[in-house]
């Protein structure tokens, strides 16, 4: 079941991805990775895929195709955190962008934890060649790309004889947007838009119909993320419109639910519940009803950051008290030891879930000038990860 040769040491996505936020200069580390990359040290050409998946377009396709080869060369890879006495902690991941597997680097940082990379795919027709590890962690997430891979792991995991944290592909490959919205849809207290997934022709075809289900709606391409390719659409026409701009064949459709507060603003909350319990992630704050983290402008509006500090410092007596029925009701529905949500609060006081995914990326790496309420947030939540894992390691 192990493998006892030497693993290749990869710096991780943690590394990497904090010298990006850092805005230090990559061109050396670039030099240094494109010099070593190759059969001969695939730890290096992994590194290199994560620092040009960094850059977008047609650098992270080129990355990602770098990943897809390291992942040949060799099948796993440890990443050390601290001084690398804590748990050694196996993700099983597959090639693919960051919103691909489970961001366990992320949550691991500032721990003494080991993490080992063991890339999988649809062909992998066993698990007989792990390293040493004390728990395993099924990081594969939810999306097109990766259903063959998930129906591959429901038969590599069935008798796996380790702990597996998250060891539900089967429940996992439920997650896609449509198949959420129907299995939240009793759950007592909480709200979670009928979904709808629509090819592009039937879209048309409605357009040209001038009707719809129910406008307003929001729509978005299959599979896609962090806003992109999201509108909201009134009326046939900028149904047409919206069509002409994305060239996707297939869209998810649901009725937008307006969710302001008293002060006219939209708070989308990422919660994170690990072992059933809910921890805060972060929380922005915007006037437009399109709100991620990254374009509510959190850094420029010292309002919105106090709202996330009040937010999180209270989350425990606040939040997560004012619907933990409802979040463990959630918990007990799907089953996982690990996932997130992203989900705001009702002026009628349900939680309206926007999305439920196991690999929304969670991390500490906003300025601590700015935001140093987050840093006690992140230690929080990322040493429940770590003592889960622990935990889970000693059954």
């Amino acid at each position: 079941m192990t493998n006892l040769a030497p693993l290749a040491r990869s710096l991780g996505h943690e590394a990497i991805l904090r010298k990006v936020y850092e805005q230090a200069d990559l061109g050396p580390l670039a030099t240094r990775l494109a010099e070593r990359a190759g059969p001969r040290d695939p730890a290096a050409a992994l590194d290199l895929s994560t620092l040009l998946m960094t850059q977008g377009g047609a650098m992270a396709a080129e990355g990602q195709a770098m990943q897809r080869a390291a992942a040949r060369f060799q099948r796993s890879y440890e990443i050390p955190h601290g001084a690398a006495t804590g748990p050694r902690i196996l993700a099983f991941v597959t090639p693919g962008d960051f919103m691909s597997n489970t961001p366990i680097d992320f949550l691991l940082a500032g721990t003494d934890a080991v993490l080992i990379l063991h890339f999988v795919d649809a062909e992998t027709e066993d698990l007989s060649d792990l390293p040493p590890h004390d728990v395993a962690f099924m990081a594969v997430g939810e999306g097109p790309q990766n259903a063959a891979v998930l129906t591959n792991l429901c038969r590599l995991l069935q008798d796996f004889p380790g702990p597996v944290l998250n060891n539900a592909p089967g429940t996992i490959l439920r997650l896609s947007r449509d198949r959420v919205s129907a299995m939240l849809q009793d759950i007592p207290g909480l709200l979670c838009p009928p979904t709808t997934r629509m090819t592009r022709a039937a879209l048309t075809a409605v357009a040209r119909a001038r009707r719809f289900f129910d406008y307003p709606a929001v729509l978005r391409p299959l599979g896609s993320h962090a806003g992109h390719g999201l509108a909201r659409v009134c009326d046939p026409d900028e149904l047409v419109a919206f069509l002409s701009l994305n060239p996707e064949e297939e869209f998810y459709a649901a009725p937008f639910i307006d969710y302001r507060d008293a002060q006219g603003r939209f708070a989308k909350a990422r919660v994170v519940l690990i072992g059933g319990k809910p921890f805060a992630s972060h929380l922005a704050v915007s006037e437009h009803w399109m709100v991620h983290y990254l374009n509510a402008a959190m850094e420029t509006n010292a309002d919105r950051r106090e709202a996330e500090a009040a937010w999180m410092e209270d989350f425990d007596q606040g939040f997560a008290k004012r619907h933990g029925a409802t979040l463990q009701a959630l918990a007990v529905r799907l089953g996982l030891d690990y996932f997130g949500i992203d989900c705001a609060e009702m002026p009628d006081g349900r939680l309206l879930v926007f999305e439920l995914d196991v690999a929304m990326i969670v991390h500490d790496m906003d300025c601590a000038t700015l935001f140093p309420y987050k840093k006690p947030a992140m230690r929080k939540l990322f040493d429940a990860f770590v003592a889960l894992c622990d935990a889970r390691s000693h059954l």
